[in-house]
């Protein structure tokens, strides 16, 4: 059964035909010309519906290949996308068989990837470019290409991997370009503090690395170039050599300095003004940090006073030359050797006045032997320590026999008992001097082995002066038993000069009895009988010291012979005289103690 349409279509296609044969009955056609008339009507008819066919049959194709090339067109987003879990919705629905339904389904979501592909073209460029901004800032090329175009020769794959790689490479790049401007501010820092300390020009050193590092303009970014880098490193390397080079300069220069005020006795007011310049010496290469510490001012200025100081030691040369032998000789005046007589005073003038030397040359030769000088008091100080403890106790041994002499020393007045008890640390003292000549000895000894030389002491072999100490000492203490020995003697004999006559002596100071000024005393019978003398070679004998040594080496042993020996007449020395002289020679000394 036909639809209304095609009925309606028929019934009018009949009336038509059925009011085309009545007008031609009314025209009298024949029957042959109506049939071939509605041979060419059914013909034109067939026609029309031939063209409508063909239209529909042409449009249906057209359909189906848009339906096709969206549905070409969703795969290739998806997959450039990368959303691989969509699926066609033509697919899905079974039900929709029309073109224009499935053409209609596939639009929309056609148009939605569409949208999603710019953005994530957007998102990729954003990136891309990112990414080339940075990697010109490291590479050192400021040109960058166009990232969009870059990525349409990319666009198969917009999916999140990749632009999560390209996120990862950017994030690299990032951390990359940190690093590097933060070793660039770095080496930037290091060259501005070694700039400030040698007084150059900051501004021009990094302008000659790379403008940037220097630049004014906001907008120029800070090159971080492996060249900018390398040429940090070789500008700070430079700055360090030239550093290390002025540092050298100026510690030479300050010493210089140091030696001639302390040559010219520059006043501290004339220091003061050097004060900066003279802190180097207390502080390492590393420790200056001052800005201008090493300028070329520092330098010129540093300079500039040695010169003039080296001006005025030339004017003053004959001055300091007399000065530094006088600190010669009292460096060897201290430690009690002769020192060098080529240079003396009165030589120095006269080569001087007569040009027969540079004053400069033998400056120097003195200062090289203040120098020996100040080497031999430094090897002879532990010979010399203890020459000074030997010579202290030969003061106290001094005064303890000067005390012993003293008639008064046991009275009651202010200070006895301060004396008395110095008393008793001088014997101890006195009773150590043997071990100390003793241990002098063997460390001259040791010494003179060791630097294969005498150790002279104002001129004499101090161990000859040690060994006529020891003889001294032995020779005392053979006066005083020789004195003992007489002494039992002369008790003898007035025990019995008593029992012979019956009544004691006459005073001591009776008119038979007179001292001559010789130190003789004249008896009743005429003869004379010696008396000690403190200066003689008896018990209380001068004992030699370094100080006394050559003050006594040529007559001393003469005049300790002639005196020890004369004969002692103790027969006509009364009990009183002998009293007095055992109170003369003083205590007997106790056995020596290891110093």
């Amino acid at each position: 059964m036909g639809t209304p349409t095609s009925v309606r279509t028929t019934t009018s296609c009949n009336t038509l035909l059925s009011e085309l044969q009545q007008i031609w009955n009314d025209i009298g056609e024949t029957e042959a010309d109506k049939d071939r008339m509605l041979l060419e009507l059914e013909r034109e008819c067939l026609a029309v519906y031939h063209r409508k066919v063909d239209e529909a049959a042409n449009a249906k194709a057209r359909l189906h290949h848009s339906v096709a090339a969206k549905e070409a067109e969703l795969a290739t987003l998806m997959a450039a996308l990368g959303e691989l879990n969509l699926q066609s919705p033509i697919q899905t629905e079974k039900k929709s068989t029309s073109l224009r339904e499935q053409l209609a389904l596939v639009m929309p979501l056609v148009e939605d990837l569409k949208l999603k592909k710019e953005e994530r073209i957007k998102q990729f460029a954003e990136i891309k470019t990112q990414i080339e901004k940075i990697t010109g800032e490291i590479s050192g090329y400021s040109h960058l290409t166009s990232a969009v175009g870059f990525l349409n020769l990319e666009e198969q794959d917009l999916s999140l991997r990749k632009l999560s790689e390209y996120q990862t490479h950017l994030q690299t790049l990032q951390k990359e370009k940190s690093e590097r401007l933060h070793k660039v501010l770095e080496y930037v820092n290091e060259v501005h503090y070694l700039c400030g300390v040698l007084g150059l020009d900051f501004g021009k050193i990094v302008t000659d690395v790379h403008p940037s590092l220097h630049g004014t303009r906001l907008e120029q970014s800070t090159n971080m170039s492996d060249s900018t880098l390398g040429g940090l490193q070789q500008a700070i390397l430079r700055l360090k050599t030239e550093r290390k080079v002025r540092f050298q300069k100026l510690k030479d220069t300050v010493a210089s300095l140091f030696e001639l005020w302390n040559l010219m006795d520059s006043t501290k007011e004339d220091r003061s003004n050097f004060v900066r310049i003279t802190s180097v010496l207390g502080l390492s290469e590393l420790e200056l940090v001052e800005p201008g510490a090493l300028s070329i001012e520092i330098l010129e200025q540093a300079s500039a006073e040695v010169e003039r100081l080296t001006k005025l030691k030339a004017s003053r040369m004959k001055e300091l030359v007399m000065k530094r032998r006088s600190e010669l000789e009292d460096i060897c005046y201290k430690i009690h050797i002769e020192p060098d007589q080529s240079t003396t005073a009165e030589k120095s003038n006269a080569m001087i006045d007569s040009s027969l030397v540079d004053p400069g040359e033998l400056l120097a030769n003195i200062e090289s032997q203040i120098n020996k000088a100040k080497a031999e008091a430094l090897s002879r100080k532990e010979v010399m320590d203890r020459i000074e403890r030997w010579l202290s106790a030969c003061e106290e041994e001094k005064w303890l026999e000067e005390y012993n002499q003293d008639d008064k020393k046991y009275s009651s007045g202010r200070g006895a008992h301060i004396n008395l008890k110095r008393a008793e640390r001088a014997r101890i003292t006195v009773n150590k001097i043997p071990a100390m000549i003793n241990n002098l000895i063997s460390k001259t000894l040791a010494w003179e082995d060791e630097k294969n030389k005498l150790f002279l002491y104002d001129g004499a072999r101090l161990v000859s002066i040690l060994e006529d100490y020891k003889l001294t000492i032995q020779q005392k203490e053979e006066e005083r038993k020789r004195y003992k020995d007489q002494k039992k003697l002369q008790d003898l004999l007035l025990s019995e000069k008593k029992a012979m006559y019956g009544s004691k002596p006459s005073p001591r100071r009776s008119n038979n009895n007179v001292w001559k000024a010789n130190g003789h005393r004249v008896n009743g019978n005429g003869s004379t009988t010696p008396t000690p003398h403190r200066n003689s070679a008896g018990p209380t004998a001068e004992l030699l010291t370094p100080r006394s040594y050559f003050r006594h080496q040529n007559g001393y042993f003469k005049e300790m012979r002639r005196l020890s020996t004369s004969p002692l007449n103790f027969v006509a020395m009364t009990e009183e005289d002998a009293i007095s002289f055992s109170t003369i020679c003083g205590s007997e000394p106790g056995s020596p103690l290891q110093g």
